[in-house]
């Protein structure tokens, strides 16, 4: 039997894997969260480099919220890092939740950061 951490690398891997799939070349916006924090990036596969990123450690959000690890604090970082997207010039991206499922603090960035200007 996997352990969870090979469980949910192998889970992530795949949805990793499907989103490539069908990017089309589109960068991704790739979220990971922990129990104390949440981090979202925009990353351009292509040319391997990351375009923008956001989290709940900034020195910006961090005062400005009770915890990094609330549906506030998600919707924070999902439209900071919209913002940075913008002014990197990316609008359409992908999105990949890695071994997450869509709820709560992943939905929460999500909504956030289609409400900031991104689409997917």
């Amino acid at each position: 039997m996997a352990s969870r951490k090979e469980a949910l690398v192998r889970r992530a891997n795949r949805v990793r894997r499907q989103i490539k799939a069908v990017a089309n070349g589109r960068p991704r916006l790739s979220v990971h969260r922990t129990s104390k924090n949440i981090y979202a990036q925009i990353i351009d596969d292509v040319a391997g480099k990351t375009v923008a990123a956001a989290s709940t450690l900034e020195a910006d959000l961090k005062g400005g919220l009770k915890t990094g690890a609330d549906v506030a604090a998600a919707a924070a970082v999902g439209k900071l890092v919209a913002e940075r997207a913008a002014k990197a010039g990316v609008k359409e991206v992908v999105f990949d939740r890695g071994a997450f499922i869509y709820h709560g603090r992943i939905k929460a960035l999500a909504e956030a950061a289609r409400e900031g200007g991104l689409n997917f």
